[in-house]
């Protein structure tokens, strides 16, 4: 039996490059009756621990680790004993949001992460972010995007450590290559599908955003 899928809301701020926004993030946790997986420990570990209802934690998965994405992943850590696995390449904005603490594993491109029965393939996606992933469960069919695809569009790259170009490419090569009736489950907002967003992306890329 494959895993299934359950979906939070938490609340808090986003903070970069001397600003500070209001946020909804999406945290997403994948297993079964007694184990599963965090993506993304955003804003307020009790409230994930209250959502796992004791399953065993595997694993929290970053994303990517701007501060809303990454802000209860040590707390997270320390209420279950999971490792925290972030990409390398976003060490330098994992330092700013914990600088005193570091993950405990990494993730890499091709990886394969299991939770009750159930495989995610790591794809790195940078662009938002330059250790940007996101995690296809092909059993599922579906792909979490953190950042890296919205419904409407890729995600922001007008911040410190973003690339508009590359994130074009990575959600070209990566991502719109998945099957059209893929569901994208976003790290804010709602979720779409690889087939609804393909004619979006081309659009926005002529408008030069």
């Amino acid at each position: 039996m494959a895993a299934r899928i359950d979906h939070l809301v938490t609340s808090g701020t986003f903070s970069l490059d001397g600003g500070t926004w209001d946020v909804d993030n999406n945290v997403w946790i994948v297993g079964d009756d007694t184990e599963a997986i965090v993506i993304d420990a955003a804003h307020d570990a009790a409230a994930i621990t209250r959502a796992l209802g004791g399953r065993t934690l595997r694993a929290v998965v970053c994303t990517h680790a701007h501060d809303d994405h990454v802000g209860a992943a040590p707390a997270l850590s320390a209420a279950t004993g999971a490792p925290v696995l972030l990409h390398p390449d976003d060490l330098p904005l994992w330092k700013l949001a914990h600088p005193d603490e570091a993950p405990d594993g990494t993730l890499a491109d091709g990886q394969t992460i299991t939770v009750a029965g159930t495989d995610l393939t790591v794809l790195h996606t940078p662009g938002h972010a330059p250790g940007a992933v996101c995690l296809y469960a092909a059993d599922l069919g579906t792909v979490f995007t953190g950042d890296t695809l919205f419904q409407g569009g890729p995600g922001a790259t007008g911040r410190s450590f973003s690339d508009f170009p590359t994130i074009v490419d990575s959600v070209r090569s990566r991502l719109l290559t998945l099957p059209p009736e893929t569901v994208v489950r976003t790290g804010h907002g709602d979720s779409t599908t690889i087939g609804a967003e393909a004619p979006h992306l081309e659009e926005w890329i002529a408008r030069g955003h």
